[in-house]
């Protein structure tokens, strides 16, 4: 792959740091420049013919870059005579990329899988790939709209008016793009990278969401800046890439995170419990993932389609959102193995490996996250989730329930707890 940095930004808002005597990518952040971090990630990956469009003060970046060589990559810069927008620059190298290639911004700092990503790109045959991630702030971000295969549909502004419940998808302005997209450039001229380029391929369906838990974090205000620092330094932003062991905590839904209401088939029937977003929040801050798995058996009852669970759990998940708190991954079983029943979808009615007690969910989660199950947990109210973690070699907590299936066989869970909040705390401690 080729790599295009967006490098040419005044950053005004970081001047406390810059003193404008050195431009944004310049700022030097745990003994690094911003910018030399990024080319050392992507020369991790073999990225080493890397593009760079400069503006502001772009001689003190020349300088210290050079060639690229003294950093075992090759350099070329396009010098903005005049702010061309966050994509106008692209236009200069239409004849240049000529394999796919990365976007990002010299802004960030980030630890990504690369090649994971660009697998994913790879695989779905997409002319653009979006780096996509939850985050505690998404009711103010630039949210990624996808269906239920992670194509995009739309780019949702953080400026936009939603009255609607959303996913904690938001965009982090790290794209993999194939060469043939950059026909799109006819001539220089300011243009947004995401609201005009990517948006014009939308329609192709081929521009997918690569939702991933990875690091990556703009580090253009002070404050962000030193959280950025304390990440590095405290060696969470390594820790985060895919390629190393990652734990979570497993979550059932109904009784655990909603209260429980028997077979749940609309949004309106959601309410979370008392305790759960402070509980996430605090999975979030520990170095766990939270992943939701849970049988929805009523899609197959023919009671809720997959779109009304879409929905179901997009409240979930714009309620925590507004509050700090997000939810890594979500699988669900649509599945029951009992058939014969008016209005249910037949096809559905099968006897599966991923409902619970079987632990088809877990070893797909195992999977896309790369998770070291010995150091993971099941939180659930009923006999299905404790069964599940033993099934999985994993330990348990289990939580009290209105459930009617709470105690059914007697599986013994490695701790008890009252709700969410105390069994995180549970964890925590061990």
């Amino acid at each position: 792959m080729q790599a295009f940095i967006l490098a040419g930004g005044k950053g005004t808002r970081l001047s406390p740091i810059t003193k404008d005597i050195i431009p944004k990518p310049m700022a030097v952040i745990d003994g690094k420049p911003i910018i030399e971090r990024t080319i050392l990630n992507l020369r991790e990956y073999g990225i080493t013919d890397i593009y760079i469009s400069v503006g502001h003060l772009h001689e003190k970046i020349e300088e210290h870059l050079g060639d690229g060589s003294k950093f075992g990559v090759s350099i070329t810069y396009i010098v903005e005579k005049e702010p061309l927008g966050s994509g106008g620059a692209l236009f200069f190298v239409k004849d240049k990329i000529v394999e796919d290639f990365v976007i990002c911004t010299a802004d960030a700092i980030f630890d990504i899988d690369i090649d994971r990503m660009h697998s994913y790109h790879k695989q779905n045959e997409a002319l653009i790939t979006l780096f996509t991630h939850p985050n505690t702030h998404p009711y103010d971000s630039d949210l990624i709209l996808t269906d239920i295969n992670h194509r995009v549909m739309e780019i949702n502004s953080k400026n936009s008016t939603r009255d609607f419940f959303y996913k904690n998808n938001v965009n982090a302005g790290f794209i993999i793009a194939s060469p043939q997209t950059l026909e799109y450039f006819t001539e220089a001229k300011p243009t947004s990278l995401e609201q005009e380029y990517v948006n014009s391929f939308i329609k192709t369906n081929r521009v997918f969401a690569y939702k991933s838990p990875e690091y990556i974090k703009d580090v253009g205000t002070p404050e962000r800046f030193a959280s950025g620092e304390r990440d590095l330094k405290e060696g969470i932003v390594a820790m985060k890439n895919l390629k190393r062991k990652q734990k979570a905590i497993f979550l059932d839904r109904d009784g655990t995170i909603n209260k429980f209401r028997g077979f749940i088939t609309k949004a309106e029937q959601i309410e979370l419990i008392d305790g759960v977003i402070e509980a996430i929040k605090k999975i979030n801050q520990n170095g766990y993932l939270a992943i939701i798995i849970t049988n929805q058996a009523v899609i197959a009852r023919g009671e809720c389609t997959f779109e009304g669970m879409d929905e179901i759990f997009a409240k979930i998940e714009t309620q925590l959102g507004e509050q700090g708190a997000f939810i890594d991954g979500i699988y669900f079983c649509p599945h029951h193995p009992d058939a014969g029943f008016e209005g249910e979808v037949r096809e559905l009615k099968i006897k599966c490996d991923c409902r619970k007690p079987d632990i088809g969910m877990i070893k797909r989660a195992e999977k896309d996250f790369n998770l070291d199950l010995s150091k993971c947990y099941m939180i659930g109210d009923t006999y299905f989730d404790v069964q599940t973690a033993i099934n999985a070699g994993i330990y348990s907590v289990q939580v009290e329930s209105d459930a009617p299936e709470k105690d059914k066989h007697g599986a013994t869970p490695t701790h008890y707890a009252k709700n969410l909040l105390e069994a995180v705390d549970i964890i925590i401690k061990n």
